[in-house]
Formats: structure tokens, C-alpha cells, sequence
């Protein structure tokens, strides 16, 4: 089976498009996890910390609805014809998006696959946004 490639994103760092809506990274499914996940940087003892580290990632996987997602994720990663990229996306990139990357890479690979992962905004500062107010203006 084909390697897969992991990409995590925060769609408030997005280059936008003609229309004004960000583009997201090529990828064969995107999965927007703001509406889906609760923030976890609204816990204070992770808000310095990212996806990278295990604590937050304990705490992306016990929000409502993460382990479902995961499993839903992982098997489509399996499918026969499955896919080769996989984008998952939260406003910031820092905690919800990286964090359930990390997941989602160990456990593929747990299924003996191949994985590269790419997080392209886990390194920048939090995004604090006003207008963001259902989903605690942050990664």
C-alpha cells in the first residue's frame, strides 16, 4: 500500500482565494475540525503547549466526538483504493489540527502504513480573533 501524507493546518493563516475564502492544502478528504472539536487551549495549562506534545494530544483525544473522528479517519485512510493526503484543519493549527494529526499518524502507522506528517502552522503564535467566538479564538 502507498504511503500517506498528513497535513495539519489553521485556516485563519490560509492564503485566500478570488472569492475571499482560504484555500486550504491540496489533499483527497480535508477534515474542518472547528465546528467538530472543542478548543483545547480554553484549558490553560496547554494553552503555551501544541499538538506536538503529548499532553495536548490526550486532551484533543478525550474532547466529545475525537474518537470517533479518528477511527472514521483511519479507516478511510485503509480503504483498498485509499487516499494519498489528508488535511485536517482547525482555525489556528496549534492544538485541534496537530494534535489529532499526531493521533491519526500513530495510528496508522500502529496498522503497519507508512506516514509522513506536515504541520504547516503548529510553529506560529496563537491566533486571537474576535469574530471567532464559538470556538475560543485560538488553535
Amino acid at each position: 500500500m502507498h504511503p500517506i501524507r498528513l497535513i495539519s493546518f489553521g485556516y485563519l493563516h490560509l492564503p485566500t482565494g478570488p472569492d475571499g475564502s482560504p484555500v486550504p492544502p491540496a489533499a483527497d478528504r480535508i477534515e474542518d475540525v472547528r465546528d467538530r472539536l472543542r478548543d483545547p487551549a480554553a484549558a490553560r495549562d496547554i494553552l503555551d503547549l501544541d499538538g506536538l506534545n503529548p499532553r495536548v494530544q490526550d486532551v484533543v483525544l478525550n474532547t466529545p466526538g475525537a474518537r470517533e473522528l479518528l477511527a472514521n479517519l483511519a479507516d478511510y485512510a485503509d480503504l483498498p483504493a485509499g487516499p494519498r493526503r489528508i488535511a485536517i484543519g482547525c482555525a489556528g493549527g496549534r492544538h485541534r489540527a496537530s494534535g489529532l494529526t499526531e493521533l491519526l499518524a500513530r495510528e496508522l502507522r500502529a496498522r503497519g502504513r507508512q506516514v509522513d506528517v506536515e504541520h504547516l502552522h503548529v510553529h506560529l503564535p496563537r491566533v486571537l480573533k474576535a469574530a471567532d467566538t464559538n470556538t475560543g479564538a485560538s488553535a
